[in-house]
């Protein structure tokens, strides 16, 4: 399928895909925030916790690299989270330059007041599994591209 746009139709906002994205991230935020007050929790801070439940202790560039953070938006969160009792941050041992993020219990137990936020926000996104299989990888390969394209 050839899609030719002329320079016109290239500069209206309807035809970007990175506003389509954008608009639609914005949306699917929207979704989690009523679930995430529950919890005294943004977004940002949301997806911070979720690596950390993945892995339970992480170092801050690997976070920030999972998240697509940098360090100037990565500190302040994480001390945010410090303040809250859900993370401690630690020099590593073997490499003190190298700072270890993990979870406390509070962070630990926490895991499971969020347990169903996924399932409640999947049902207001409006997709089949299949749909949001598909579309999550269809963005992660975009996203990776573009990683590949700096």
């Amino acid at each position: 399928m050839d899609i030719r746009i002329d320079a016109n139709e290239a500069l209206k906002l309807d035809n970007q895909l990175c506003f389509a994205v954008y608009a639609c991230s914005r949306e699917i935020i929207k979704l989690y925030r009523p679930h995430l007050e529950k919890l005294n929790l943004t977004y940002t801070q949301y997806i911070t916790m979720m690596v950390l439940w993945e892995y339970n202790a992480i170092t801050a560039k690997e976070l920030g690299n999972k998240l697509y953070l940098d360090s100037g938006t990565l500190t302040p969160l994480l001390k945010k989270l410090e303040g809250m009792g859900l993370v401690e941050r630690k020099r590593a041992i073997e490499d003190e330059r190298s700072l270890v993020v993990s979870l406390t219990q509070k962070g630990l137990d926490l895991k499971e007041a969020a347990k169903d936020i996924p399932f409640k926000v999947a049902c207001g996104v409006k997709l089949s599994p299949h749909e949001g299989v598909f579309l999550r990888e269809t963005l992660k390969e975009l996203t990776k591209n573009i990683n590949e394209c700096e």
